[in-house]
């Protein structure tokens, strides 16, 4: 029982920070995705991506 404290706060604290990772990773992806967009409407392409006939 003594020892249940520190225990049951270091799971608190290691839950907590895994949530915090997994949303901040989630958040970025969707403002990367966002930008990606935004680039590709103004018609700048990834050196990467296949040309199309014509362009």
């Amino acid at each position: 029982m003594t020892h249940a404290f520190y225990v049951y706060a270091s799971y608190c604290f290691a839950a907590l920070v895994t949530v915090a990772v997994t949303a901040w990773t989630w958040a970025d992806g969707r403002a990367r995705r966002r930008e990606l967009a935004a680039l590709e409407a103004a018609g700048i392409r990834r050196r990467s991506a296949r040309v199309r006939d014509g362009e």
